[in-house]
């Protein structure tokens, strides 16, 4: 009757012994398995962006998880900024009425005559992509729009990419985003 017991214990322990092998081992599988995966990420091409506006509308966040980014090596730092000032801007000053950004966003940084730095503040950016337009179209194209993924939701089915006229909006790995005009290979 003891040599019974014995077996039945021994049985029991060398079942929960592997049962704890396996749960450890597939414990640490999964999580080799999840660092080792690629994670996936919305990305603005640059170069393919029609500066649209539906960015600003479409995105589920309000505001837009997508921001204008300076690429600051394109910039030639003008004092007749392109994507700050309005084209038709009574006198070159930072008055309101002669901002192209509807929420004053850009900040226009004196550096030496005649030349000035712009910077974009994230907080007060919804990407509306009216100074990427204007960048683009009088200037060397410095200004574009990202998605900044540490706000972006990562939605399965992006709704800024359903509707973006260009199919500028992709996936790409989250090691290969945040990619700006000027840092590309060929760019």
């Amino acid at each position: 009757m003891e040599k019974k017991a014995k077996n039945r214990r021994e049985f029991i322990q060398k079942g929960a012994r592997i049962t704890l092998g396996l749960a450890v081992g597939g414990l640490g599988a999964m999580a080799f398995t999840k660092s080792t995966k690629d994670e996936w990420v919305w990305q603005i091409d640059p170069f393919e962006c029609t500066q649209c506006g539906r960015c600003a509308t479409e995105c589920v966040l309000n505001p837009s998880a997508v921001k204008c980014v300076h690429a600051y090596d394109l910039c030639g730092y003008c004092d007749l900024c392109g994507g700050y000032l309005k084209p038709d801007a009574p006198e070159r000053s930072t008055a309101a009425e002669s901002q192209l950004c509807p929420t004053a966003a850009i900040e226009r940084k004196f550096i030496e005559e005649p030349y000035f730095e712009y910077i974009i503040n994230e907080d007060l950016c919804i990407g509306c992509a009216k100074c990427v337009k204007g960048c683009t179209a009088f200037g060397n194209g410095s200004l574009h729009l990202q998605i900044m993924h540490n706000i972006c939701l990562n939605c399965n089915e992006c709704s800024i990419a359903r509707v973006c006229p260009n199919d500028a909006i992709n996936r790409v790995k989250a090691d290969e985003a945040y990619q700006v005009k000027g840092s590309w290979a060929g760019a």
